[in-house]
């Protein structure tokens, strides 16, 4: 029984690494465009999966899309606050990656998510520890 398990969890997880990397290239078809808001919006969409290497996978065109953004305060004015939780969650993520680059950037859009959306946004990104990036 645990074999058949498995086997459809790994199933699961390729038909959402195949989604998943779909997402990726439509985020980098709009960072072309310079679509950048578009692309954080499409980057943030759908809640994380559970699988490893999907979080992985999932993180890229996270990262790709957060890298692009140069207004944050303009993306921040257009992303619906459904987002910001999920977004500070993904800003945790660039800053556990220890990427000056990355670092730099992620601590930008800290600072103006967290005037735009509050402590409260912090608090229940790293409280929920079910639905982890």
């Amino acid at each position: 029984m645990a074999e058949v398990k498995k086997s459809v969890e790994s199933d699961n997880a390729k038909d959402i690494l195949t989604k998943i990397e779909n997402k990726s290239l439509k985020i980098e078809s709009l960072i072309k465009q310079y679509k950048f808001i578009e692309a954080i919006k499409t980057a943030l969409e759908g809640y994380p999966p559970r699988d490893e290497r999907c979080k992985s996978a999932n993180w890229i065109g996270v990262h790709k899309a957060l890298m692009a953004i140069k207004d944050v305060e303009g993306m921040l004015r257009s992303l619906d606050p459904q987002y910001y939780d999920i977004l500070m969650k993904y800003i945790y993520r660039g800053l556990s990656t220890g990427n000056r680059t990355t670092c730099d950037q992620c601590l930008k859009i800290h600072e103006k998510l967290t005037e735009k959306a509050g402590f409260g946004c912090i608090l229940r990104s790293l409280a929920d520890t079910v639905n982890t990036v």
